[in-house]
């Protein structure tokens, strides 16, 4: 894989993330971008090409700027700070805490709502 795919790459990775941790549904965002969910699943892979105008267009979507998704740090794009550590985010492998912005109280009632959901899931089987 040539320099330009991984980076490619990991602006793709950096938009699921950062989709997720604000709660956006693949559905949503297909809608947002006239996509259909499928081809949106494949530009989150980096299946797709991924122009600049789709760039913009997702990271207005994101409320965040295109430099932002573009940072393969992932500290970076999600004004993480390196001071503080939190244990289990499970995002890397370095421990992080994120700052003021809310970001980790949405990553853990987004999680929270996941595991409600499993737990409904089973529940139903039994």
């Amino acid at each position: 894989m040539g320099e330009l795919d991984q980076k490619t790459k990991a602006i793709c990775e950096n938009i699921k993330k950062l989709r997720e941790l604000r709660g956006i549904t693949r559905e949503s965002m297909a809608a947002d971008l006239e996509l259909s969910v499928s081809s949106y699943g494949k530009l989150e892979r980096g299946e797709v090409e991924l122009t600049i105008k789709r760039l913009y267009q997702i990271a207005g979507l994101l409320e965040t700027d295109i430099s932002k998704l573009m940072d393969t740090d992932f500290a970076q794009v999600f004004n993480v700070s390196h001071n503080n550590y939190v244990q289990g985010l499970g995002a890397t492998s370095e421990h992080i805490t994120f700052n003021t912005n809310g970001y980790l109280e949405k990553y853990v009632k987004m999680l929270e709502e996941k595991i409600a959901n499993m737990q409904k899931q089973n529940s139903r089987k039994y």
